[in-house]
């Protein structure tokens, strides 16, 4: 909840501040007040001319009544406190958030006729109004509206705006509180199948394993006393022999690791829009790195230019424990607010994964060239497993680039990235994402049978569910 401070109009004391205070005033007038100011002065106008002095008694009703509810309204101190509550605050594209508005009069005086009015971007809708009739002293109104954007990103709510009026409608003076929140559109998260890829999975997950954090058998190389060690890990024959407190080395699992890579790379998308080729793309990696920590893996996401999301660690963040939650939702904080690079290559990515084995690798690639696919290619050397969805963008835009394709550009590209052991495949417009996942772990399934290979058998491989 964000709190308002409070809405009290000010009022200037002497000179420039009286004149500035009397602009005020005056250029809060509506149409109403201006239109009985001017019948007025244009009454009193015509009875000095024609010497009509009960005209002029009614020129001067009319042009005072204005005149003294803007300085009514001027002087009006309203000691209110606004605050705004977003429900939730973080949302999918394409769904509806409610923004909850809360009104409290902290003066001993009740209020008069106020207009509430919050700032929001075009994107989410029009701009919500409220009348609130009167507000008692120390009493409260709540009111709430909603919100909705098919366009990812995040967008500022506020400042909230109160409108002053008096009874007659002859004026209208707008304050506006200091504070404001944030509204996330995150991408679309579409759940994905239980499936596996062959291989069994080292550490948390179905496949399980338990690897030692250094090398050697348990009780085989102990380690001396530490504080803060488990007194039932001590190692009481080797503590007589060496004369002081030795502990047996725990065993520590080895958690599956998962790198999901975006091509953000402007050139390699055609089209914009909610519906376009790199909103599916980006859409994809969400619904990936969702899954991925849901079944426990260690995910980090990696864009073409080789960033991570900030604060995450080396091996990514850590699926199935407290702070998975808190990891999602930085990971989809990021994605929410992604957008093209002026990049031209993958090679910056390349770079980062060489560096080890990253274990299963996914990537949503737009088009690619020769060189860039050979890249591509090339990353799958350092990966247990790799899974490519490489976007047609000829059927995402529903017209030919214009540039002649004999040799079916698209699907030697495929090729290139399943003869270095790839599962690629081709994404055609407004293909679900959980037929391709399916569809990759038939297709992997079918490569290891039919190359006569089991899990146990791929280099660092990794399962994937």
């Amino acid at each position: 909840m964000a709190a308002g401070g409070a809405g009290r109009p000010s009022t200037g004391h002497g000179g420039q501040g009286e004149k500035g205070g009397a602009r005020t005033a005056l250029a809060g007038l509506t149409t109403r007040g201006r239109s009985f100011l001017a019948a007025g002065i244009a009454a009193a106008i015509c009875a000095y001319v024609l010497g009509q002095p009960d005209l002029l008694r009614v020129g001067l009703l009319l042009a005072a009544l204005p005149l003294i509810c803007a300085a009514v309204v001027y002087r009006t101190r309203y000691r209110v406190a606004g605050s705004r509550r977003l429900s939730p605050a973080r949302v999918p594209a394409g769904s509806e958030a409610r923004v909850h508005l809360r009104m409290d009069n902290v003066s001993r005086l009740p209020t008069g006729l106020l207009m509430l009015q919050d700032r929001v971007p075009y994107v989410l809708g029009p701009r919500p109004r409220f009348v609130l009739d009167r507000v008692e002293a120390g009493g409260r109104r709540e009111v709430s509206y909603r919100v909705r954007s098919d366009l990812r990103g995040r967008y500022p709510l506020g400042p909230l705006q109160l409108r002053l009026s008096d009874p007659f409608g002859m004026c209208e003076l707008t304050r506006a509180f200091s504070t404001y929140d944030t509204l996330t559109v995150i991408p679309r998260v579409e759940p994905l199948p239980p499936v596996r890829l062959s291989g069994e999975a080292k550490g948390y997950g179905d496949g399980r394993q338990r690897s030692l954090a250094l090398a050697g058998e348990d009780d085989v190389i102990p380690r001396g006393y530490r504080y803060g060690d488990d007194l039932r890990r001590v190692h009481w024959r080797l503590t007589a022999r060496y004369g002081e407190l030795m502990v047996r080395r725990e065993e520590q699992p080895q958690r599956s690791r998962c790198t999901v890579l975006l091509d953000t790379r402007g050139l390699a998308y055609q089209g914009a829009g909610p519906d376009s080729a790199f909103e599916w793309a980006v859409s994809g990696a969400a619904s990936v790195l969702v899954h991925m920590l849901e079944r426990g893996f260690s995910v980090r996401l990696l864009t073409d230019t080789g960033n991570s999301v900030p604060g995450e660690g080396s091996d990514g963040f850590a699926g199935a424990s407290q702070e998975s939650a808190d990891a999602a939702g930085l990971m989809m904080d990021t994605l929410a607010v992604v957008d093209h690079s002026d990049g031209t290559g993958l090679s910056r990515a390349y770079d980062v994964l060489r560096g080890g084995n990253e274990g299963l690798l996914v990537a949503f690639l737009g088009d690619l060239d020769e060189e860039q696919a050979a890249v591509a290619a090339k990353m799958r050397q350092r990966s247990g497993g790799a899974v490519a969805f490489l976007l047609d963008g000829d059927s995402w835009t529903g017209e030919p680039n214009g540039v002649p394709d004999p040799m079916n550009r698209r699907e030697e590209r495929l090729r290139m990235l399943r003869e270095a052991g790839w599962t690629a495949l081709s994404v055609p417009r407004g293909a679900p994402l959980n037929e391709l996942w399916r569809q990759a772990d038939r297709e992997r399934a079918g490569v290891m049978t039919g190359s006569g290979m089991t899990g146990s058998g791929t280099s660092g491989g990794e399962g994937w569910s």
